[in-house]
Protein backbone atom coordinates (compact mmCIF):
# COMPACT_ATOMS: atom_id res chain seq x y z
CA UNK A 1 0.00 0.00 0.00
CA UNK A 2 2.96 2.08 0.46
CA UNK A 3 4.13 1.86 -2.93
CA UNK A 4 0.20 2.06 -4.07
CA UNK A 5 -0.23 5.83 -2.49
CA UNK A 6 2.87 7.14 -3.42
CA UNK A 7 2.59 6.47 -7.16
CA UNK A 8 -0.69 7.75 -7.01
CA UNK A 9 0.19 11.00 -6.11
CA UNK A 10 3.59 10.85 -8.02
CA UNK A 11 1.34 10.56 -10.97
CA UNK A 12 -1.48 13.00 -10.09
CA UNK A 13 1.24 15.15 -9.20
CA UNK A 14 2.55 15.09 -12.97
CA UNK A 15 -0.23 14.08 -14.80
CA UNK A 16 -2.72 16.46 -13.11
CA UNK A 17 -1.28 19.61 -13.99
CA UNK A 18 -0.87 18.13 -18.20
CA UNK A 19 -4.87 17.99 -17.75
CA UNK A 20 -5.33 21.06 -16.18
CA UNK A 21 -2.70 23.41 -18.87
CA UNK A 22 -4.70 20.89 -21.54
CA UNK A 23 -7.72 22.56 -20.41
CA UNK A 24 -6.46 25.90 -21.02
CA UNK A 25 -5.24 25.26 -24.08
CA UNK A 26 -8.13 23.89 -25.08
CA UNK A 27 -10.11 26.95 -23.50
CA UNK A 28 -7.75 29.78 -25.00
CA UNK A 29 -8.32 27.99 -28.64
CA UNK A 30 -11.95 28.35 -29.36
CA UNK A 31 -13.19 31.49 -30.73
CA UNK A 32 -15.82 33.98 -28.74
CA UNK A 33 -18.68 32.64 -29.94
CA UNK A 34 -18.06 28.99 -28.97
CA UNK A 35 -18.99 29.78 -25.43
CA UNK A 36 -20.26 26.67 -24.41
CA UNK A 37 -17.15 24.30 -25.28
CA UNK A 38 -15.11 27.76 -23.59
CA UNK A 39 -17.05 27.02 -20.35
CA UNK A 40 -16.61 23.29 -20.72
CA UNK A 41 -12.92 24.02 -20.93
CA UNK A 42 -12.71 25.91 -17.72
CA UNK A 43 -14.78 23.37 -15.43
CA UNK A 44 -12.48 20.86 -16.64
CA UNK A 45 -9.61 23.39 -15.50
CA UNK A 46 -10.91 24.06 -12.45
CA UNK A 47 -11.45 20.38 -11.54
CA UNK A 48 -7.98 19.53 -12.38
CA UNK A 49 -6.90 22.14 -10.85
CA UNK A 50 -8.97 21.40 -7.42
CA UNK A 51 -7.48 17.93 -7.73
CA UNK A 52 -3.72 19.18 -8.26
CA UNK A 53 -4.37 21.49 -5.38
CA UNK A 54 -5.48 18.35 -3.06
CA UNK A 55 -2.60 15.91 -4.10
CA UNK A 56 -0.13 18.57 -3.17
CA UNK A 57 -1.58 18.60 -0.06
CA UNK A 58 -1.13 15.10 0.51
CA UNK A 59 2.02 14.77 -1.14
CA UNK A 60 4.68 16.42 1.45
CA UNK A 61 7.19 13.36 2.56
CA UNK A 62 5.67 10.99 0.85
CA UNK A 63 6.44 11.40 -2.86
CA UNK A 64 9.76 10.18 -4.32
CA UNK A 65 13.77 12.65 -4.21
CA UNK A 66 14.08 11.49 -7.80
CA UNK A 67 10.20 12.78 -8.81
CA UNK A 68 10.87 16.07 -7.02
CA UNK A 69 14.15 16.76 -8.44
CA UNK A 70 13.71 15.44 -12.30
CA UNK A 71 11.71 18.87 -13.30
CA UNK A 72 8.28 16.84 -14.47
CA UNK A 73 6.58 18.76 -11.53
CA UNK A 74 7.55 22.11 -11.85
CA UNK A 75 10.73 23.55 -13.68
CA UNK A 76 12.54 26.70 -12.76
CA UNK A 77 10.22 28.70 -15.60
CA UNK A 78 6.86 27.40 -14.21
CA UNK A 79 5.60 30.26 -11.78
CA UNK A 80 6.73 32.91 -14.56
CA UNK A 81 5.47 31.03 -17.58
CA UNK A 82 1.66 30.34 -15.52
CA UNK A 83 1.94 34.23 -14.58
CA UNK A 84 2.66 35.15 -18.08
CA UNK A 85 0.32 33.14 -19.71
CA UNK A 86 -2.53 34.67 -17.31
CA UNK A 87 -1.81 37.90 -18.06
CA UNK A 88 -1.45 37.26 -21.86
CA UNK A 89 -4.89 35.04 -22.17
CA UNK A 90 -6.72 36.17 -19.28
CA UNK A 91 -7.22 32.86 -17.36
CA UNK A 92 -7.18 32.74 -13.95
CA UNK A 93 -3.99 30.60 -12.54
CA UNK A 94 -3.68 29.50 -9.48
CA UNK A 95 0.59 29.94 -9.19
CA UNK A 96 0.11 29.48 -5.02
CA UNK A 97 -0.45 25.32 -5.94
CA UNK A 98 3.60 25.77 -7.61
CA UNK A 99 4.65 27.71 -5.04
CA UNK A 100 3.78 24.74 -2.54
CA UNK A 101 5.19 22.38 -4.66
CA UNK A 102 9.01 24.43 -5.02
CA UNK A 103 8.34 23.00 -1.43
CA UNK A 104 7.47 19.51 -0.70
CA UNK A 105 9.67 17.60 0.60
CA UNK A 106 10.69 13.81 -0.70
CA UNK A 107 10.32 10.66 1.58
CA UNK A 108 13.21 10.62 4.05
CA UNK A 109 13.09 6.24 4.84
CA UNK A 110 9.94 4.13 5.77
CA UNK A 111 7.01 6.53 5.14
CA UNK A 112 4.16 5.90 7.32
CA UNK A 113 0.96 4.51 6.07
CA UNK A 114 -2.38 4.25 7.68
CA UNK A 115 -6.07 3.36 6.72
CA UNK A 116 -7.10 7.47 6.79
CA UNK A 117 -4.93 8.15 4.09
CA UNK A 118 -5.43 5.35 2.19
CA UNK A 119 -8.77 6.17 1.68
CA UNK A 120 -7.73 9.94 0.88
CA UNK A 121 -5.52 8.47 -2.03
CA UNK A 122 -8.52 6.03 -3.06
CA UNK A 123 -11.11 9.02 -3.07
CA UNK A 124 -8.54 11.23 -5.26
CA UNK A 125 -8.26 8.71 -7.70
CA UNK A 126 -12.11 8.25 -7.90
CA UNK A 127 -12.34 11.60 -8.52
CA UNK A 128 -9.72 12.69 -10.60
CA UNK A 129 -11.06 9.59 -13.03
CA UNK A 130 -13.95 10.59 -13.40
CA UNK A 131 -12.40 13.71 -13.92
CA UNK A 132 -10.37 12.68 -17.05
CA UNK A 133 -13.28 10.39 -18.23
CA UNK A 134 -15.48 13.64 -18.73
CA UNK A 135 -12.08 15.42 -20.25
CA UNK A 136 -11.61 12.44 -22.54
CA UNK A 137 -14.96 12.32 -23.96
CA UNK A 138 -14.69 16.38 -24.62
CA UNK A 139 -11.44 15.55 -26.37
CA UNK A 140 -13.19 13.63 -28.36
CA UNK A 141 -16.37 15.34 -29.10
CA UNK A 142 -13.70 18.58 -29.97
CA UNK A 143 -11.61 16.41 -32.38
CA UNK A 144 -14.97 14.90 -34.17
CA UNK A 145 -15.95 18.04 -34.94
CA UNK A 146 -12.83 20.21 -35.77
CA UNK A 147 -12.18 17.35 -38.55
CA UNK A 148 -15.71 17.73 -40.01
CA UNK A 149 -15.05 21.44 -39.87
CA UNK A 150 -17.93 21.89 -37.37
CA UNK A 151 -16.05 23.80 -35.39
CA UNK A 152 -12.85 26.20 -35.22
CA UNK A 153 -9.72 26.15 -32.82
CA UNK A 154 -6.33 27.47 -33.43
CA UNK A 155 -5.27 24.27 -31.77
CA UNK A 156 -4.04 21.75 -34.58
CA UNK A 157 -5.96 18.29 -35.01
CA UNK A 158 -3.08 16.87 -34.66
CA UNK A 159 -2.44 18.60 -31.27
CA UNK A 160 -5.65 17.61 -30.01
CA UNK A 161 -5.19 13.51 -30.80
CA UNK A 162 -1.53 14.41 -29.07
CA UNK A 163 -3.68 15.62 -25.75
CA UNK A 164 -6.27 12.71 -26.06
CA UNK A 165 -3.46 10.33 -26.36
CA UNK A 166 -2.06 11.37 -23.24
CA UNK A 167 -5.48 11.16 -21.24
CA UNK A 168 -5.65 7.84 -22.32
CA UNK A 169 -1.93 7.23 -20.84
CA UNK A 170 -3.07 8.63 -17.47
CA UNK A 171 -6.53 7.17 -17.31
CA UNK A 172 -4.77 3.83 -17.85
CA UNK A 173 -2.26 4.44 -14.98
CA UNK A 174 -4.97 5.27 -12.38
CA UNK A 175 -6.54 1.88 -14.15
CA UNK A 176 -3.28 -0.21 -13.26
CA UNK A 177 -3.10 1.74 -9.85
CA UNK A 178 -6.49 0.84 -8.52
CA UNK A 179 -6.17 -3.02 -9.74
CA UNK A 180 -3.01 -3.94 -8.51
CA UNK A 181 -2.15 -0.93 -6.98
CA UNK A 182 1.37 -0.41 -8.79
CA UNK A 183 2.19 0.59 -11.91
CA UNK A 184 4.17 -1.95 -14.59
CA UNK A 185 7.24 -1.13 -15.54
CA UNK A 186 7.32 -4.44 -17.50
CA UNK A 187 6.46 -3.19 -20.91
CA UNK A 188 8.96 -0.51 -21.67
CA UNK A 189 9.14 -0.72 -25.14
CA UNK A 190 5.84 0.25 -25.73
CA UNK A 191 6.37 3.30 -22.92
CA UNK A 192 8.97 4.08 -25.20
CA UNK A 193 7.06 3.93 -28.27
CA UNK A 194 4.72 5.92 -26.71
CA UNK A 195 6.67 8.79 -25.27
CA UNK A 196 8.91 8.77 -28.23
CA UNK A 197 5.71 9.75 -30.48
CA UNK A 198 4.77 12.29 -28.08
CA UNK A 199 8.16 13.92 -28.37
CA UNK A 200 8.49 13.11 -32.25
CA UNK A 201 5.33 15.56 -32.01
CA UNK A 202 6.38 18.29 -29.66
CA UNK A 203 8.55 18.87 -32.19
CA UNK A 204 6.36 19.16 -35.27
CA UNK A 205 4.57 21.48 -33.26
CA UNK A 206 6.95 23.86 -32.18
CA UNK A 207 7.94 24.00 -35.92
CA UNK A 208 4.70 25.11 -36.55
CA UNK A 209 4.08 27.84 -33.98
CA UNK A 210 7.59 29.20 -34.49
CA UNK A 211 7.62 32.43 -36.36
CA UNK A 212 8.69 31.77 -39.73
CA UNK A 213 11.90 34.46 -38.77
CA UNK A 214 13.11 32.10 -36.61
CA UNK A 215 14.91 29.81 -39.01
CA UNK A 216 17.52 28.14 -36.82
CA UNK A 217 15.23 27.24 -34.40
CA UNK A 218 12.51 25.39 -36.84
CA UNK A 219 15.13 23.72 -38.36
CA UNK A 220 16.44 22.25 -35.09
CA UNK A 221 13.20 21.15 -34.23
CA UNK A 222 12.91 19.50 -37.60
CA UNK A 223 15.53 17.57 -37.04
CA UNK A 224 14.13 16.53 -33.16
CA UNK A 225 11.20 15.78 -35.19
CA UNK A 226 13.11 13.32 -37.35
CA UNK A 227 15.57 11.83 -35.24
CA UNK A 228 12.20 10.55 -33.27
CA UNK A 229 10.13 9.77 -36.30
CA UNK A 230 13.19 7.11 -36.98
CA UNK A 231 13.42 5.66 -33.09
CA UNK A 232 9.82 5.09 -33.39
CA UNK A 233 10.32 3.06 -36.89
CA UNK A 234 13.39 1.24 -35.51
CA UNK A 235 11.83 0.27 -31.82
CA UNK A 236 8.67 -1.05 -33.91
CA UNK A 237 10.94 -3.31 -35.87
CA UNK A 238 13.21 -4.30 -33.02
CA UNK A 239 12.56 -7.62 -30.83
CA UNK A 240 12.19 -6.31 -27.16
CA UNK A 241 16.24 -7.84 -26.53
CA UNK A 242 17.62 -5.36 -29.28
CA UNK A 243 15.92 -2.49 -27.41
CA UNK A 244 18.98 -2.58 -25.41
CA UNK A 245 20.83 -1.00 -28.07
CA UNK A 246 18.61 1.49 -29.38
CA UNK A 247 17.99 2.72 -25.04
CA UNK A 248 21.58 4.84 -25.70
CA UNK A 249 20.58 6.51 -28.96
CA UNK A 250 17.04 7.16 -27.14
CA UNK A 251 18.32 8.74 -23.89
CA UNK A 252 21.12 11.06 -25.61
CA UNK A 253 18.61 12.04 -28.31
CA UNK A 254 15.95 12.99 -25.64
CA UNK A 255 19.00 14.57 -23.01
CA UNK A 256 19.54 16.88 -26.20
CA UNK A 257 16.20 17.46 -26.64
CA UNK A 258 15.45 18.63 -22.95
CA UNK A 259 17.83 21.51 -23.28
CA UNK A 260 16.62 22.35 -26.51
CA UNK A 261 13.33 22.58 -24.89
CA UNK A 262 15.36 24.14 -21.94
CA UNK A 263 16.35 26.79 -23.78
CA UNK A 264 13.02 27.55 -25.53
CA UNK A 265 11.05 27.97 -22.70
CA UNK A 266 13.46 30.32 -21.08
CA UNK A 267 13.42 32.06 -24.32
CA UNK A 268 9.79 32.49 -24.49
CA UNK A 269 8.65 33.27 -21.33
CA UNK A 270 11.60 36.16 -21.41
CA UNK A 271 9.70 36.96 -24.53
CA UNK A 272 13.13 36.77 -26.35
CA UNK A 273 11.78 34.13 -28.98
CA UNK A 274 9.24 35.04 -31.86
CA UNK A 275 6.09 32.76 -31.87
CA UNK A 276 2.93 31.97 -30.94
CA UNK A 277 4.04 29.64 -28.42
CA UNK A 278 1.95 30.33 -24.92
CA UNK A 279 4.86 30.55 -22.16
CA UNK A 280 2.76 27.61 -19.88
CA UNK A 281 3.20 25.92 -23.16
CA UNK A 282 6.73 25.92 -23.47
CA UNK A 283 7.10 25.11 -20.22
CA UNK A 284 4.82 22.21 -20.66
CA UNK A 285 6.58 20.06 -23.22
CA UNK A 286 10.11 20.66 -20.82
CA UNK A 287 8.12 18.98 -18.21
CA UNK A 288 7.07 15.91 -20.15
CA UNK A 289 10.50 15.77 -21.71
CA UNK A 290 11.79 15.63 -17.99
CA UNK A 291 9.12 12.79 -17.54
CA UNK A 292 10.56 10.55 -19.98
CA UNK A 293 14.03 10.89 -18.82
CA UNK A 294 13.22 10.02 -16.14
CA UNK A 295 11.45 7.32 -17.25
CA UNK A 296 14.81 6.18 -19.46
CA UNK A 297 17.23 6.80 -16.52
CA UNK A 298 15.31 4.41 -14.65
CA UNK A 299 14.97 2.01 -17.66
CA UNK A 300 18.71 2.17 -17.93
CA UNK A 301 19.24 1.25 -14.55
CA UNK A 302 17.10 -1.93 -14.64
CA UNK A 303 19.29 -2.99 -17.52
CA UNK A 304 22.45 -2.68 -16.70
Amino acid sequence: MKEYVALSLETHLFFGRIMKEHSLFLLVGFPTKEQEFIQRADCFRKEFEDGLRKTVQLANGIVSKEVLNSGEIVTEFTQKAECRTRDLTGVPIDVEITEQEEQLCARNGVIMINKEIISQIRMLNRRMLNSLNGLISFKEEVLRDVTKCRLYTTNYPLLIEHILREAKMYRQLILELEKSGRISMCDLRNLEIFWNQIMMEHAQFIQGLLDPTECELIEKADEFAKDYCHLLEEAREQERKVMNTLMATILQTTKQYQQFKTAGAQGITDCKIRSVILPLLADHVLREANHYLRILNYAQKGRN
